[in-house]
């Protein structure tokens, strides 16, 4: 496989992730795609541990693709973190033959934080650790809607 469009995703459970400087957040979507679930936070250490650690997860959930967040600049430009980002999917593509879609994730991260103040009222020291999956869940369900939209 190689880097699809989102519709073009088979219809099987899909991960998102969130890719961080420090970690991965990994969510995960039902099997008919239409709720998407934090689910774990991997911390990154070299390239092949992290890739291992996400195929666990893939093996492990029957799951038939990737949505990758793409943090494209708020003018609609993409800077270093897209080309980090890009260079990730391809990477792993090199490792397993698996299709991996792109979502625009501008403010997910801030959107996640929000909620888990305004609305959770979680204490910094625990938002730190929530808001990589949380934003990974936030990625998928945008695209989990989109994808039902046709």
């Amino acid at each position: 496989m190689a880097i699809v469009d989102l519709q073009d995703l088979p219809v099987a459970p899909l991960v998102g992730l969130d890719l961080g400087e420090r970690t991965i957040g990994v969510a995960v979507s039902d099997g008919a795609r239409i709720i998407a679930s934090p689910l774990e936070l991997i911390r990154k250490t070299k390239f092949t541990q992290d890739a291992e650690a996400l195929f666990k997860v893939i093996d492990h959930r029957g799951v038939g693709g990737i949505v990758v967040g793409l943090p494209v600049n708020m003018d609609g430009t993409e800077g270093p973190r897209c080309q980090s980002s890009r260079a990730f999917a391809r990477n792993l593509l090199r490792l397993r033959d698996i299709p991996i879609a792109f979502w625009d994730e501008r403010l997910s991260s801030a959107a996640v934080n929000r909620m888990l103040i305004d609305e959770a009222d979680v204490s910094r020291t625990r938002r730190a650790d929530l808001v990589d999956k949380a934003a990974a869940a936030w990625i998928l369900q945008g695209a989990l809607e989109r994808l039902r939209q046709g």
